[in-house]
């Protein structure tokens, strides 16, 4: 069986991929999430883990935010720390901005989740069809829903994400990778 190893920056990207993971893998795939508390937790960590890592047939996948940073030069920076490390093969995901972006991505989601029936239809409003341009996605989230909190907004949100019309970008290069890195593993 095929083992996924999940770094994450954070614990609410561990909720949502707790959620998407059984939808979208094989049952032959089976799924660990290691959250990190912050970027340079992961990059401080992912060293040591994929260094000492022993489970047969385990393979790596990195996720963490851009935030404000170049996303040529966060990937490359841990494409290096993985290829140091031995694991050249390492999938590496950025979520532009942060991983609220995906959420912003599926307004239909976040207006079952909480119960906000008028916000689905703003989708495809100027501001939210392309929500990774946004920087500040948490802030957009907490505009709309009032008193939204991460950890929590990520157990109500995650559930309803549809995982074919979501208008965040990072989000479907997240799906498409993992398709593909399931084919190239399966090949191997």
């Amino acid at each position: 069986m095929i083992q996924l190893v999940f770094m994450l920056e954070e614990p609410s990207a561990k909720i949502v991929l707790e959620s998407l993971l059984p939808r979208i893998l094989p049952s032959d795939v089976s799924f660990i999430c290691i959250p990190h508390e912050g970027k340079q937790d992961l990059e401080k960590s992912l060293p040591v883990k994929l260094k000492n890592w022993n489970v047969p047939n385990s393979w790596f996948v990195v996720i963490r935010d851009k935030d404000q940073g170049d996303c040529i030069e966060i990937k490359a920076r841990l494409r290096n720390l993985c290829e140091d490390c031995h694991r050249p093969e390492t999938l590496i995901r950025i979520a532009v901005h942060e991983l609220e972006s995906w959420f912003l991505g599926d307004l239909a989601a976040v207006s079952v989740a909480f119960d906000k029936p008028g916000l689905a239809g703003r989708q495809n409003s100027k501001k939210f069809r392309n929500p990774d341009a946004l920087a500040n996605a948490q802030e957009e989230l907490k505009k709309l829903i009032k008193g939204y909190q991460k950890m929590a907004g990520a157990r109500r949100i995650a559930p309803h994400l549809n995982l074919d019309s979501n208008t965040s970008v990072s989000f479907s290069h997240l799906l498409s990778g993992l398709h593909a890195y399931l084919e190239q593993i399966q090949a191997s």
